[in-house]
């Protein structure tokens, strides 16, 4: 009779003494795996604060002056946090306000923008295109005085596709003292002076291909002239 008293009580003290070792078991595997966590979580990098960044700058200058305004910020799932302590952005402005801009009126140029003559005397070329009219005189003369006026050392350019004193039917348009002038301007110049025929240099424009400085008188290959 005390052998089956015993029986039962021993298994109780070993269901004990075995569910007493798997609940230490259990909590030495939750302190390791918290030691764990918590050595993998000092070893994640975290990104470094840029004291310039203006988001936490108005941050921290909002909550100094009102930490109030900070704890009762709106939590709205529909827009990140604190989006409502700052002001709402501004629209652009319309093209007419940029236009009375005074940063965009500083860029914009106080003058209309040279004509194509122009821009060729600023790389030293004059070009006749025309017959040889008082106009087209004129204008050629007071070009090469001014080139000679702006550096009488480097060479000047004088391309020409004329037909002179005449259209291309032969009608008088110009007197010959139209080319002389051109001519007699070339030869006061101190500059070298460079003379290519583009098209044709027929009459008083074969005249002025000429008048280029030795060794610089060119034609393009399908050009031609005419006395």
């Amino acid at each position: 009779m005390s052998c089956f008293l015993q029986a039962p009580v021993a298994h109780t003290i070993l269901s004990s003494a075995s569910s007493c070792r798997t609940v230490r078991r259990t909590k030495a595997l939750k302190l390791r795996c918290g030691a764990l966590g918590a050595k993998n979580a000092a070893k994640i990098p975290m990104p470094p604060i840029n004291p310039k960044d203006p988001f936490l700058s108005k941050l921290a200058s909002v909550a100094s002056s009102s930490p109030e305004a900070v704890l009762n910020s709106s939590a709205n799932p529909d827009t990140p946090p604190f989006l409502d302590l700052f002001e709402p952005p501004k629209l652009m402005a319309t093209p007419a306000q940029v236009e009375r801009s005074v940063s965009y009126n500083e860029h914009r140029p106080r003058s209309p923008p040279p004509d194509l003559p122009s821009l060729l005397l600023n790389g030293r070329i004059v070009y006749i295109g025309m017959p040889l009219v008082p106009a087209v005189t004129e204008l050629v003369v007071a070009e090469l005085m001014y080139l000679q006026w702006m550096d009488p050392k480097q060479p000047i350019y004088l391309y020409i596709n004329s037909t002179g004193t005449t259209r291309d039917d032969g009608e008088t348009v110009g007197m010959e003292t139209e080319g002389f002038a051109i001519y007699d301007a070339l030869m006061q110049l101190q500059n070298e002076i460079h003379t290519v025929a583009v098209g044709a240099a027929i009459g008083q424009a074969c005249l002025l291909l000429s008048a280029g400085t030795k060794g610089k008188r060119f034609m393009m290959p399908h050009a031609k002239g005419a006395r």
